[in-house]
């Protein structure tokens, strides 16, 4: 992927197997929301080719790729103005109950049942943009989880919450691997990928530099100093 001279994706060659949970790691700059906006449709590839189990998707806009199964949380949470947390998850339900033209009172339910699974029963009612930080980012995991994808690209999940937001990332993470959804996530917590990751990738300059077991990857050195520096955050 490039941008005029610039080239922030460099021949990345990337497989994520189903029901896998793949972290990518990676400095600031490196590429990484690059490489989700490629995946989930919202950048075309200078060259080479995006594809979902065995079919070609390179270029097709988001709303397409979201109806293949593929569901995508963003680094800063953007809810919907004005709605409430309830109808924010009613969208992406109702999105994906078009097909089946489901009942008002179905999509409510599956709609108050996502806000269990994320914790925000109790926020319902509220206005969507007076949620906190860690609340937001929760919402947007019900609203990805909504139109029922297979592959979800989660954007820092984890990044700028407390220990204890962390901790319940890493719940949120162990019940999305029982519900059978591959997991794409980018974190830049140690502790949260070395918990729930199969595999771990570091990009760099737009390059995979590292692809393996998070304790051989996260063991580096290499990789520690270069690449992600103190996991205190």
């Amino acid at each position: 992927m490039a941008f005029g001279g610039l080239s922030a994706l460099r021949a990345v060659d990337v497989a994520v197997d189903e029901h896998e949970v793949v972290g990518l790691l990676g400095p600031n700059g490196s590429g990484k929301s690059t490489l989700f906006n490629v995946l989930g449709g919202l950048l075309r590839p200078t060259s080479g080719e995006v594809w979902f189990r065995g079919d070609g998707i390179t270029g097709r806009p988001p709303w397409a790729i979201a109806r293949l199964g593929i569901g995508r949380t963003f680094q800063i949470p953007r809810p919907f103005a004005g709605l409430t947390v309830l109808e924010s998850v009613l969208v992406g339900v109702t999105f994906r109950a078009q097909r089946r033209q489901r009942r008002a009172s179905d999509r409510r339910r599956e709609a108050e049942r996502l806000l269990a699974l994320v914790g925000l029963s109790d926020k319902a009612g509220s206005g969507a943009a007076a949620l906190s930080l860690g609340e937001m980012k929760r919402l947007e995991l019900a609203v990805a989880l909504s139109s029922r994808p297979t592959l979800l690209l989660l954007d820092e999940l984890a990044s700028g919450l407390s220990p204890r937001g962390r901790e319940e990332v890493v719940l949120f993470y162990g019940r999305l691997r029982d519900r059978g959804v591959t997991i794409f996530a980018i974190e830049h917590s140690f502790g949260v990928l070395a918990r729930v990751a199969d595999r771990v990738l570091v990009l760099d300059q737009g390059r995979i530099v590292a692809d393996g077991p998070p304790s051989a990857v996260l063991a580096s050195p290499r990789v520690a100093e270069a690449y992600l520096g103190d996991d205190d955050a």
